[in-house]
């Protein structure tokens, strides 16, 4: 069964950085308002994160914004059997929504769906 919890996940710093890379503004308050998971899932992902077991968002964010033009619609942080995926979509300079999947443990891009995704790409 998956477990799924959205930014009440977050560590501080990446809500942070969450922020000033999607602009803040009512989107950002939004998203980082309230825990419809609980704090045990926050504090579970959290100790993952410190220990080093699980890379932030932080650096999942810094990744995509070296590599890819857009704006972070909505990040999902979802575990499964033990795994944890983190799940952004982005809008494209052009109005494309695209996500990208990445696994938790290692940082690595597992992923990408969406419409006109190299017109996305840093030059």
């Amino acid at each position: 069964m998956k477990a799924l919890a959205r930014f009440d996940i977050l560590l501080k710093q990446s809500r942070q950085h969450l922020m000033s890379f999607i602009g803040g503004g009512a989107l950002s308050a939004a998203l980082l308002s309230g825990s419809a998971v609980g704090d045990q899932h926050w504090e579970a992902l959290h100790g993952e994160v410190r220990r080093g077991d699980v890379v932030s968002l932080e650096s999942i964010l810094d990744w995509l914004d070296a590599h890819y033009i857009g704006e972070v619609l909505e990040v999902e942080v979802e575990r499964e059997k033990g795994a944890v995926e983190y799940e952004i979509k982005m809008l494209g300079p052009q109005n494309q929504v695209v996500e990208f999947e990445f696994d938790g443990h290692s940082g690595q891009l597992m992923s990408i769906e969406g419409v006109r995704i190299n017109e996305m790409r840093r030059p």
